[in-house]
């Protein structure tokens, strides 16, 4: 669909509460500036009267309801990437009206400029925010361990080592009667905490292989569980907007940034983009299957000795030294250079 008869583009910067609208004509020209409440009778009302044609704006908390119902008056709409935006966040004179009015014109220009997205579908995003929900809690149950094992510290007091689910019984016994009782208002949450968590995996798991089948073949990797690999089926969704399976990895943030110039090319952390929370899912599972193989080598070593470990060493780092070696565009010898051989009539020997 191009930009309508009309060959106007609207920029819409949204807000919590107001959005600032801004319309170019053909030319380029702004024509109108206005102030739409962000509520769907607002924009049903506003947008209902305008002539169809092309409307930007940029993803947000937002941006997923609006964009639908301006597609479903009859808009061509294009949801920017904010990440992709250094012409707007890049401004030393920046603000709301000025913010949609280059969105318009990046619209009208070159829709390619945006780095354009596709929002999940309602079932994806539901499956996300039961997964959300399960995180919400584990990260109010860590706070919680974590408040009682440092108040405990403060009276000579160590709770022992054990699983997070059973704390609450190992910190009731291991406190004192008056600590206790300051404290039992947070035993009484981390306990019903761990009735909530287990109920949440217990449904994701079942969603997990009633709806999303094809999370089975994902569990067949160590260390990825019924969450992780519902999370990067509800996350990707549609495989095939991918060309290529290394296009995934760029996807989640998990690839380094580049700065290259000349013959300057700088070795960087990777770059955080995407979903944040399969990202951390990922790097827990590949945490976990460097360890197994860690805890493979140590028990190598302990029970064959010290030549067997060396062998044990070189198969468990193939999975390290292989995603490095991936990671980089350079060699090792590019990195580290080899030493000049120095002349013989320079060389100084020992007295």
């Amino acid at each position: 669909m191009d930009k309508g008869s009309t060959g106007m583009t609207i920029g819409i910067d949204l807000g919590d509460r107001k959005s600032h609208v801004c319309v170019l004509d053909a030319d380029g020209k702004v024509v109108k500036r206005d102030i739409v409440q962000t509520t769907r009778t607002a924009f049903e009302g506003w947008f209902g009267k305008r002539a169809r044609c092309r409307v930007v704006l940029e993803a947000s908390g937002h941006s997923r309801w609006s964009s639908r119902l301006l597609l479903e008056l009859g808009f061509e709409v294009l949801v920017a990437n904010p990440r992709r935006l250094p012409e707007i966040y890049g401004q030393t004179r920046k603000n709301d009206p000025l913010d949609a009015e280059r969105l318009a014109r990046l619209g009208r220009l070159d829709p390619g400029l945006l780095h354009p997205i596709e929002h999940r579908s309602d079932a994806a995003q539901l499956g996300l925010v039961a997964i959300k929900v399960r995180e919400a809690l584990v990260r109010t149950r860590t706070r919680l361990v974590t408040s009682i094992r440092g108040t405990a510290k403060m009276f000579g007091i160590r709770v022992p080592a054990c699983d997070a689910a059973q704390f609450h019984r190992k910190a009731a016994e291991a406190l004192t009667d008056e600590l206790l009782g300051m404290v039992q208002p947070l035993i009484d949450t981390l306990d019903e905490l761990a009735v909530r968590i287990k109920a949440c995996e217990k449904q994701l798991e079942e969603f997990a292989r009633e709806v999303y089948p094809e999370t089975e073949q994902l569990r067949q990797v160590a260390g990825v569980g019924p969450i992780t690999s519902l999370a990067f089926v509800l996350t990707i969704e549609n495989p095939k907007r991918f060309k290529r399976s290394r296009d995934v990895a760029p996807y989640l943030g998990l690839v380094p940034k580049q700065d290259q110039s000349g013959s300057i090319d700088k070795e960087l952390g990777i770059t955080k983009a995407g979903n944040k929370l399969l990202r951390g899912l990922l790097v827990q599972s590949a945490q976990y299957i460097l360890g197994r193989c860690q805890r493979r080598r140590g028990a190598r070593r302990r029970r064959s000795g010290p030549r067997s470990a060396s062998r044990a060493d070189s198969q468990c780092s193939c999975t390290a030294s292989g995603s490095r070696a991936r990671s980089t565009n350079r060699s090792d010898t590019e990195r580290s250079p080899p030493r000049r051989a120095v002349p013989a009539n320079l060389r100084t020997t020992r007295p």
